[in-house]
């Protein structure tokens, strides 16, 4: 069960470069243990809820919106927005909050964002609370623009629709083009059918408020963009490198929460993961898809940030 709303203590927006500027907040005990809490995407955004996973009697939550998105402005900006720049932009954070290690929370992305985290900057991370494992493989970006449509068909021929037939050899670059195009009408577009398709397929069962959500063009345009900005450049990492790395974070105790029935996420990657790094407990959530907001999911991530409890205290 989530924890109660509550409102941030303190929030602001940190300069980046001379180009972003990025939204942060604090909520929960401003003495706490320090946690950090990694959106997925690339390109989504944090919700008011996401505070409600971390008890705020104990700890010290920090919520931010990545580089183009949420409260983060520009919204949408592809430029200097790189997988560097977003490590670079978390250490930033740590400075300016004076925090010296925190446990890190990612979903989705948001493990991808962790893992990377954690492998370039170990002494700084307490534990990893990861779901919904995204390695950023070929192989998973791939199974993303063409897989999940074997389970979600409906969604699939939705997507590919808007492509013509004769650029669907390369449907990704067909799409960053439209997504990218200086015509609001075009990338919007775009932007809506790239965001059903995906939210179609993010949950066990249909949740039409969801995709509703997830297609409206504030949540959208950024997620889209930056998903195909991210995954045209192969998530701007070397093939396998956070497997390559997991030696750097042996020494750091993990909890991996994924969902049986992930279709954007397939627990292939939570099983690699959790077979190349002892300290990663893997829990498979039957019953559940991607969404963190699937009943047992929530349950299993709030079950995790609790057992952190007693080995931060």
């Amino acid at each position: 069960m989530l924890f109660p709303p509550l409102e941030p203590y303190a929030c602001g927006m940190l300069p980046l470069d001379d180009l972003h500027l990025m939204y942060w907040e604090q909520c929960g005990k401003p003495d706490g243990v320090p946690v950090l809490y990694l959106h997925g995407g690339p390109g989504d955004g944090c919700s008011p809820a996401c505070r409600q996973l971390f008890d705020p009697t104990f700890y010290r939550a920090v919520l931010f919106d990545q580089r183009g998105c949420g409260r983060s402005i520009p919204r949408g900006e592809i430029r200097n927005n790189t997988t560097a720049h977003l490590l670079d932009d978390i250490e930033q954070l740590r400075e300016h909050l004076g925090i010296e290690r925190w446990l890190v929370y990612g979903g989705s992305w948001g493990s991808t964002l962790a893992l990377a985290y954690a492998e370039a900057h170990p002494q700084r991370v307490s534990g990893l609370v990861l779901r919904g494992v995204f390695l950023g493989r070929d192989e998973e970006i791939d199974w993303f623009l063409s897989g999940m449509g074997r389970f979600f068909p409906e969604a699939a021929q939705r997507f590919v629709a808007p492509i013509p037939e004769a650029v669907r050899g390369d449907f990704l670059q067909a799409y960053y083009q439209n997504l990218t195009d200086h015509d609001p009408e075009v990338h919007l577009a775009a932007a809506r059918q790239w965001a059903q398709y995906e939210s179609s397929c993010a949950t066990l069962l249909p949740n039409r408020e969801a995709v509703a959500h997830a297609s409206a063009e504030f949540a959208a345009l950024p997620l889209a963009r930056l998903e195909a900005h991210y995954f045209i450049h192969r998530l701007f990492l070397p093939h396998n490198q956070l497997l390559k790395n997991v030696e750097r974070i042996r020494h750091i105790p993990g909890i991996i929460v994924q969902g049986r029935y992930d279709v954007i996420c397939p627990p292939k990657s939570a099983y690699d993961l959790a077979q190349a790094w002892p300290n990663g407990e893997l829990t498979l959530v039957e019953g559940a898809g991607h969404s963190l907001w699937e009943p047992g999911i929530l349950q299993a991530v709030l079950s995790a940030l609790v057992r952190f409890k007693a080995r931060l205290a």
